[in-house]
Formats: C-alpha cells, sequence, structure tokens
C-alpha cells in the first residue's frame, strides 16, 4: 500500500512541475514581430479597414501568452495572402476596449472573419494557419 502511494505522490509531483515549467516557458517566450502586411486596427481605423474585402481579425493582448503562440501563424498566413481581397489585422484588447466589447470578446484569442464589414465566422483559441486560411477562403 505504501508503495503505492509513493508512486503515486512521484507522479503528481512530476505533473505539477511539467505545469510549472509550461507556465515559465509559455510567460517568457519572446514578443514575435508583426509582418508588415498585418493591419494595426484600432477604434479610430477600424470600420474604415475591414470594407470591400475579406478581414481575419485577430483580438489579442501583450500579456497573453496564447496570443503569442498565434503570432507565427498570423504572420504566415498575413505573407501567404497575395489577393488584396484578403487581410490579416489585430486589435489590441486593452488599448481598444470598445471593439472588444463591440464584438463580444469574451476570451483571447478570438480571431473573427468580417466580409464588407460584417462578422461571417468566429475561432476561439489558438489555431494553425492552415485552419485559419481555410475558413478565410470560405468566404
Amino acid at each position: 500500500m505504501t508503495t503505492v502511494l509513493i508512486i503515486v505522490a512521484v507522479v503528481i509531483l512530476l505533473l505539477a512541475a511539467l505545469v510549472v515549467y509550461s507556465r515559465y516557458k509559455l510567460k517568457n517566450m519572446p514578443k514575435v514581430e508583426d509582418h508588415e502586411k498585418i493591419i494595426t486596427l484600432t477604434d479610430k481605423n477600424f470600420n474604415q479597414q475591414i470594407k470591400g474585402k475579406v478581414v481575419l481579425v485577430d483580438f489579442w493582448a501583450t500579456w497573453c501568452a496564447p496570443c503569442r503562440l498565434m503570432a507565427p501563424a498570423l504572420n504566415d498566413l498575413a505573407s501567404e495572402l497575395t489577393d488584396n481581397k484578403y487581410r490579416v489585422g489585430k486589435v489590441d484588447v486593452d488599448a481598444n476596449r470598445g471593439l472588444a466589447q463591440k464584438y463580444n470578446i469574451r476570451s483571447i484569442p478570438t480571431s473573427v472573419i468580417f466580409k464588407d464589414g460584417q462578422e461571417v465566422a468566429r475561432i476561439v483559441g489558438v489555431k494553425p494557419k492552415a485552419t485559419l486560411l481555410k475558413e478565410m477562403q470560405r468566404f
């Protein structure tokens, strides 16, 4: 019986150590600079920038580790979009709280696809570039 308890305790300690290590790695991830094709969206330019095209808008925050995980996929997506019909934009929810409230953003990262200024799809959480591209090309 004591052997089983020791094994269970060791497994629990290993899992706890793994969680702490994972959080440390996520928290200390380097910031990835946005690709030059990614539009920085604000309360002031949002409506103008999403008109007349399909725009994937990433709602994010600087303190959000999953948002930092998503940055390379967004950069790759933006670099691959050669048709001017498709664009990628980002909204910092801390700097643009009004937009986050208007579009009912409850968790981040949340990507919203707009077509001609209207929301047509919503993707919550970290997703690979292929998934984002597939969703955008539906419209």
